[in-house]
């Protein structure tokens, strides 16, 4: 049997995670009668919530004569490490790009890493049936994209697939009749080349992704080099430094379409799972010759953003759930560091938590929700940019941003980001849409996306992914507008909140049990504002026609975890709990306030 070892890629949104539904419902995966979940790779709970990939996952299906193994990877540019990963593991690409948008950030930045391997893309223009496509212009920006990236001339001779994903039709040529996705497996098995199988070497193969089973644990996940991989067999695991350690192969596995199968031995360039190998980790490789070579370390980009986790130390305490100790945060934090290679953790900088550095917000986000779920209690300080030092000059690093508005709209957008300063390359208005594209740096995107959703009226679209840094720009503030703080511990009443209204726009609701310096609504001014959320009516006996006025609120903006992260300031933390989600001040006490120099 050949193999061909190929990862999806593209932009979020342009297809990816359909695309492999169809090769495998086309390839007969499930049966005539099985219901089939879409996007059925997304297999984790909060991928299909976000309607996103975060997890690098493969699978694999036989088609003629080939075993055609394929990865499907994230489109979020939060979680490029995962496609950074996997890409050497495979002999090609296929990048997904939609019929209208085109190349979109996370396109050029997938796309950069594939061309720098030596890899050779098969095109697919996904989404054809829509009334705005333009599959021959995208073709045009994407050859564009290929030159600016500076592909070679065999790279740039790319074959190129019509397709609509979600019919499984696939289509050489644009006037070709829609039948299946068969002329998509045609191409790669056309052009991507076949694996070979050097069988004089002896096995190698260097770890790139991580899966979990509920019975086996952690399972390691790559391509086979050389020879093969046996059950039983006796390997040695290096890292870079030289560091050696010998272990026993107790499982092996191959995968077919959704499932894994226990197999003897595992022929090279196939991609295989291994069970069992206690304390291995990403990038290590494990080899059976006594003369170890490390296979080179896959180099990804550094984070970009830090946020505090700290113990909660708020008066609400532990009353939630028990996770709430360092000991605790600092296991799971170090359980995610064997997985997650684009997070960085210092465990020493601050007192009574840890710094934690990731790509972007959602990378951040991803993981305070899943600590959450697991019923870990903790608190989280505002997102801050990591700066760079370079010939004395402090850097910062800055964003490639697309931001798409209906036309009426346009003027809303070029306000709200020249205040902000940020720099426009590009402006084209097509069909009643408006596609602006910027450098941003990364600090001043922080809180836009909340305030520019809400604008707009939730009919925009921005997308962003890192580019470049450049010197440091000016200082601009995260938000206009100031807290609105209790003063008490107590009962939030509709009385009070009635009353207060007129300051600025509420965040709890009454009954809500509230601790002092515990944040509860914005204020519309420029300094932070105490009140009294528990002060009720005085009732007396006597009655008057026409004195009791009627309490009526204003429906409250609930906060989910996102928008919290997203609203506090620098002097702020957001309290994280199984059951809920609190916005509070650092210090508790006036004087600590004072001390500080919080307003």
């Amino acid at each position: 049997m050949s193999y061909r070892n190929i990862a999806i890629i593209a932009h979020v949104d342009h297809g990816k995670t359909t695309l492999v539904d169809a090769l495998l419902k086309q390839s007969w995966t499930f049966s005539e009668h099985e219901e089939v979940a879409t996007c059925v790779m997304d297999s984790n709970d909060q991928e299909r919530e976000r309607w996103i990939t975060i997890y690098a996952k493969n699978t694999a299906v036989n088609y003629k004569w080939d075993k055609i193994n394929i990865v499907d990877t994230p489109g979020h540019a939060d979680f490029g490490s995962e496609v950074e990963r996997v890409l050497r593991m495979v002999d090609s690409v296929v990048l997904v790009v939609d019929a209208y948008e085109g190349p979109m950030p996370q396109t050029k930045f997938v796309l950069k890493k594939s061309l720098e391997l030596g890899l050779r893309p098969t095109v697919v223009i996904n989404k054809i049936d829509k009334p705005t496509a333009r599959p021959n212009e995208v073709v045009d920006m994407i050859f564009d994209l290929f030159v600016q990236l500076w592909a070679t001339d065999e790279q740039l001779d790319f074959p190129i697939v019509y397709a609509i994903a979600k019919q499984w039709i696939a289509l050489r040529n644009l006037n070709d009749p829609h039948v299946d996705i068969s002329p998509l497996f045609d191409s790669i098995i056309e052009n991507v080349a076949e694996s070979a199988n050097d069988t004089t070497k002896p096995f190698r193969m260097q770890i790139a992704n991580l899966g979990y089973d509920n019975f086996m644990g952690r399972l390691w996940i790559w391509r086979v080099y050389e020879w093969k991989v046996k059950t039983g067999q006796q390997v040695t695991i290096v890292w870079n430094d030289w560091t050696q350690r010998t272990w026993k192969i107790s499982k092996v596995f191959t995968t077919l379409w959704l499932q894994k199968i226990a197999v003897d031995e595992a022929e090279a360039w196939d991609i295989v799972t291994i069970a069992w190998i206690p304390d291995i980790y990403v990038w290590e490789t494990i080899w059976i010759d006594s003369n170890i070579v490390a296979m080179p370390a896959i180099t990804i980009d550094e984070p970009t953003l830090r946020m505090e986790f700290l113990v909660n130390d708020s008066p609400f305490a532990g009353k939630e759930w028990k996770m709430v100790t360092s000991r605790n945060i600092r296991e799971r934090l170090e359980k995610e560091l064997e997985m997650n290679v684009w997070l960085k953790v210092d465990f020493d900088s601050i007192d009574n938590g840890f710094v934690v550095s990731g790509r972007w917000e959602l990378h951040l986000w991803v993981l305070i929700e899943t600590m959450r779920r697991e019923w870990y209690e903790l608190q989280v300080g505002c997102p801050q940019v990591i700066f760079k030092e370079e010939k004395g000059k402090k850097m910062e690093p800055m964003e490639s941003v697309i931001v798409i508005v209906p036309e009426e709209f346009s003027w809303v957008a070029i306000e709200k980001l020249g205040k902000r300063k940020w720099i426009m390359k590009d402006l084209k208005t097509e069909n009643g849409i408006t596609s602006m594209e910027f450098d941003v740096p990364t600090r001043w995107l922080l809180w836009f996306r909340s305030i520019f959703t809400i604008d707009t009226k939730w009919e925009w679209i921005m997308y962003s992914s890192f580019s470049h840094y450049e010197e440091f720009k000016w200082n601009i503030e995260k938000r206009d507008i100031w807290s609105m703080i209790s003063g008490f511990p107590g009962k939030a009443m509709a009385y009070s909140l009635w009353k207060l209204e007129e300051r600025g726009p509420i965040l709890i609701e009454p009954t809500t049990e509230v601790y002092e310096w515990m944040i509860i609504w914005e204020h519309l001014k420029w300094w932070d504002l105490t009140v009294n959320p528990t002060k009720n009516k005085q009732l007396t006996n006597i009655r008057a026609s026409g004195t009791d006025e009627a309490i009526k609120l204003t429906p409250i903006r609930k906060m989910t975890l996102e928008d919290a992260l997203d609203y506090i300031k620098e002097d702020e933390y957001v309290e994280v709990t199984p059951l809920s989600v609190r916005l509070r001040k650092k210090w508790l006490t006036e004087n600590d306030r004072k001390r500080n120099g919080s307003r």
